[in-house]
């Protein structure tokens, strides 16, 4: 059987702070602070996009780590944000979970880990 090649967390968080979810500066704050709250290298600067028609219209985000990819979806009117963090190093997904539902002030969460590979 091959090696794994990554660990996989997929973050759903509801209820969440509105003028966090529409801010794009402070979802730049958020991929830099997440990377070093679970020991990742970012690869660059955040890349941060407003897109999408009526109801799906949202930020979302993007920022290379030396690892893989943290990529974040911002659902406005829902007050919802889903985060997946993929890296072929591990990290603690507990602490991920806790920086996320602080950072947006979410209150209720779903979230899953698995290896990838």
């Amino acid at each position: 059987m091959q090696n794994k090649w990554g660990q996989l967390t997929a973050i759903d968080l509801f209820e969440c702070r509105e003028d966090v979810l529409k801010d794009k500066k402070k979802l730049e704050e958020f991929c830099l602070e997440l990377c070093g709250e679970i020991g990742m290298k970012p690869f660059g600067r955040p890349m941060v996009e407003r897109f999408g028609d009526g109801e799906l219209e949202g930020n979302s985000a993007l920022q290379f780590i030396e690892t893989s990819s943290i990529s974040v979806h911002c659902d406005e009117v829902d007050k919802r944000v889903f985060v997946d963090i993929f890296s072929c190093k591990e990290f603690d997904a507990k602490k991920a979970r806790k920086f996320v539902k602080k950072f947006f002030d979410g209150k209720r969460m779903k979230s899953r880990t698995m290896m990838r590979g």
